[in-house]
Parts: C-alpha cells; structure tokens; sequence
C-alpha cells in the first residue's frame, strides 16, 4: 500500500472529493521495520487531515493549498514529537504490562491504569514483577484468562491470527463498517471559526473527551493550527507517559461529571464547542446522562466525532481495548511473529493504529466543520482503531524498503518549548499545506493544569 493509496481509501470514505487528492504529494524514501505499510498509513493519514485543513480554509480563500507530506517525518510523529531536553519522560509502560505465554498461546495484558492492572491482580493475584505474573498467566488458557479479566473490568487480549480475526463473529462485524461512519443532519447555531492567513483554525472551539493516543493526537493537530482546545479530565486521572508528546496547544482541566455543579459547568462548554471529540465506551455517555440526543439538544450545530477500539457493532461493542490489544486481537502482531520467525508476539514498531486514527479523526471533524459551513447540516461520526487495523491488513504485507534515514538536528524545530517539566524541542511537522505553519500556542501542560473554561488558543490561561 503506497500512501497515496492510504490517502484515496480515507479520502474516499470521508466523502470528500477526489478531484483533491491531484494537490497531496509525499516526499521521502525508506519505512519502518514492520510487516505492513506503517510508513505509508502514517503518511497516507497524516495527508488526509492536512487535505481536509486546506479544503476547509479554500472556503474562505481563493483557492485551496497543496499539501506535502514527508513520510519520514510523519514515521517519526507516530513515535513521539518531543525531545526532552535535560529532563526524561516517564516509561510507557506499567511494569507487569505486556504479552505472556499460557498454556495454549499468547495473551497481553494492559495495566498501565491502576484499575487496569488491579483487575488482573484480582484474578492472577497481587505480582511485583513480570516473572511472578509470567508464573500465574501460565496456569491459564489464553480464551479462559481473556475472558476472566474482561469479567473484573480490566484489559486483555489473547493473539489471534489474521485469519481467525476474520472469521471471529467481532472481526466479520467490523468488516462490514465503513471507515468513517458519518451522518448529517440539519445544524443550527454560530460558527464561531475566524480564520486568519496563517491560523486557519482560529476561533474553532474543540471540545475534547479522550484519553490514550488517537483522539489527543487529533486534538493536537487541530490545535496546531489555531483551534482552541479543551482537554476534560476526571479527577485523579493521569497519563505521565504520554502527555508531554500530546497536550501541546491544548488547556487541560478536570470536571467530575458526578456532581450536579460540575455537570452544569460541562454542559456550558458543550453548548459553547464547535467540534467534540470523545473515546468512551459506547453507553458510557449514555450512563452519564449525555447520550447522543442530549448531547445535539445542548450543542444542535455540533461536529459529533466517537471513537472506540473493537467498533460499533458485533458482540464485541463496547469492549474495553487500546491500539495494543486490537493489534494482538487483529492478527497483527501473530502476523509479525510468523513474519520474522520469532518466538512471541511481533506489534508493530510504534502505536500505529492509535495515531493513525488520530489523524483520520482530525480530518473527519473538519470535513464535518466543511459540511456545516457549505450546507448547514452538523456532523454525527464514528470511527475505531480495530476499522484502521483491517485498512492496514488489507493492504496486505510491505514489499522491500530501505531503513529510514536516522534523526538528526535538521529535523528539529529550531523553537524551544518550555513544557511543564522543562525545555524541549518538538520534531518538524511533516505536513506542509501551503503556507500555513503548523505552531502551537501553548507548551504542553499537566492534565487538570487550566480552568474548565473557554479560552482563546492564542492567549495563555
């Protein structure tokens, strides 16, 4: 899968027109070591959300922007874009997260969440290191501990291959859903988006309800040119791995969607967004008594924009999940093993499925703003990472590719960011779209480090 390839397939199930696609280019030789075409999904999506930004800008320009897109780069964003300096970010992972081997195969648990990790602990007992969980996982069958820890409210995945995810009841119900499944319906109330020459975004208000990867790497993006985006938190909640990397532009706080005074001060924000974006479970809005009629009855020109790991339908909707369980789950990381000839799970070389989501979030929130601004109706979308696994699969495994050229300082922004925990530099965007510069207003930031309040991007807190 070439990433212009990537880029039709998105573009395409965006709804967008393909006369577009003449103005994206990509430069750059070489891909990540894996299986599947990463570098291309990288650069196929990061183009897809580029070309959304300059048809959504044409509206009030003269014509619309050629986009460029540097594979290279684009690979290395889907790592991490910051580069601390004199400072370390926190490890990735907790440290009985991982893959281990049962009686019959692989499982990963994922326990980077406290609640996660004392799910499995309630059902493989209380470990202090990999080896003692490694000792307990043994014990189990890979079907039987899957499904033990579901049942505590935790996280877990046991490897299937290619094949048995297509024929699994879950993998043939996400088959059938389209990658971005959108539905427009009249919209009313004001844009409040400003346009300036080089802030495309400005005035955009984001309202943002994710955690992990995908939906914050959306959210950065928009941020990135000019949208005002506020990340909402509950309280306690933390991911220290991961947000010098992606709370750049953004203003974080925290509201407890339990109490009464809190909830009226979230149902001001909603009435007041533009765009939210949200990753709860299907029914966990629901539960909190903001379903999808509440939610367009508070905001009724909202952009609508869900994701999910597993997908909408199937038996498996609702399934707690992140991008490194839907790669066990999906066939990837069997794939990669048998691929390589190794003796345990081979995932992909970074979060993947999570960024590239990301990014075709990114790009479905702004057509959905395109649709609004050209013909009135509000935007209602849903995506999922295990739906961007089988446009990875699909494409079947990469042909041969040298190794990416190695970082050097060229690849750098020459701008300093004073981020929370202290200076940093930030790799150069792999976007170019036209002349309009990628800039966040903001350092990245501690979660719960802003009022819950509307805010211009432009200014500080």
């Amino acid at each position: 899968m070439a990433a212009c390839d990537c880029l039709r397939i998105i573009w395409a199930a965006l709804g967008a027109p393909a006369a577009a696609l003449e103005r994206a280019a990509f430069t750059g030789e070489g891909a990540l070591p894996a299986l599947f075409a990463v570098t291309d999904l990288a650069a196929g999506s990061v183009a897809a959300a580029g070309l959304a930004l300059a048809e959504l800008a044409a509206l009030r320009r003269a014509a619309p922007a050629s986009v460029t897109v540097d594979r290279r780069l684009a690979a290395f964003w889907f790592a991490s874009s910051v580069r601390p300096i004199g400072w370390t970010v926190p490890a990735p992972w907790d440290p009985i997260a991982g893959d281990y081997e049962t009686r019959d195969g692989w499982i990963r648990l994922h326990t980077n969440a406290p609640h996660h990790r004392a799910a499995a602990e309630r059902v493989l007992g209380t470990q202090s290191d990999r080896a003692g969980m490694a000792a307990a996982v043994a014990r189990w069958t890979k079907a039987d501990l899957e499904a033990a820890v579901l049942a505590e409210g935790g996280c877990a995945a046991e490897m299937r291959s290619l094949a048995a995810w297509l024929a699994h009841p879950q993998g043939v119900a996400v088959a059938a859903e389209p990658l971005v499944a959108a539905i427009g319906e009249a919209a009313s109330g004001r844009t409040r988006w400003r346009p300036t020459r080089e802030r495309p975004l400005n005035g955009l208000r984001v309202l943002d309800l994710t955690r992990g990867l995908a939906g914050p790497v959306a959210t950065r993006f928009l941020a990135g040119y000019g949208a005002a985006v506020l990340r909402i938190d509950p309280p306690g909640w933390d991911e220290p791995a991961l947000v010098p990397d992606i709370t750049a532009g953004k203003a974080c706080a925290r509201l407890d969607l339990r109490d009464a005074e809190e909830r009226a001060r979230f149902e001001a924000l909603l009435a007041g967004a533009d765009i939210l974006l949200h990753g709860y479970r299907p029914g966990a809005l629901e539960h909190l008594g903001y379903g999808e009629a509440a939610r367009r009855a508070l905001a009724p020109g909202l952009i609508d924009v869900r994701l999910d790991a597993y997908g909408w339908t199937g038996p498996w909707a609702g399934r707690r999940g992140f991008d490194s369980l839907v790669q066990m789950s999906a066939g990837i990381a069997e794939a990669g093993q048998a691929g390589r000839g190794a003796d345990r799970p081979v995932p992909l070389p970074v979060q993947a499925l999570d960024h590239a989501t990301g990014y075709i979030l990114a790009a479905t929130a702004l057509r959905g703003l395109h649709r609004r601004e050209a013909e009135g109706s509000a935007l209602t979308a849903r995506l999922s990472l295990a739906r961007t696994a089988k446009l990875l699969t699909d494409a079947g495994p990469q042909g041969p590719e040298p190794p990416l050229a190695p970082e050097t300082e060229a690849d750098l922004d020459a701008a300093t960011e004073a981020t929370a925990w202290g200076p940093a530099r930030r790799l150069r965007s792999p976007l170019v779209v036209g002349a309009l510069p990628m800039r966040f207003a903001r350092p990245a930031r501690t979660l719960g480090s802003a009022p819950a309040r509307w805010a211009d991007a432009e200014s500080a807190d």
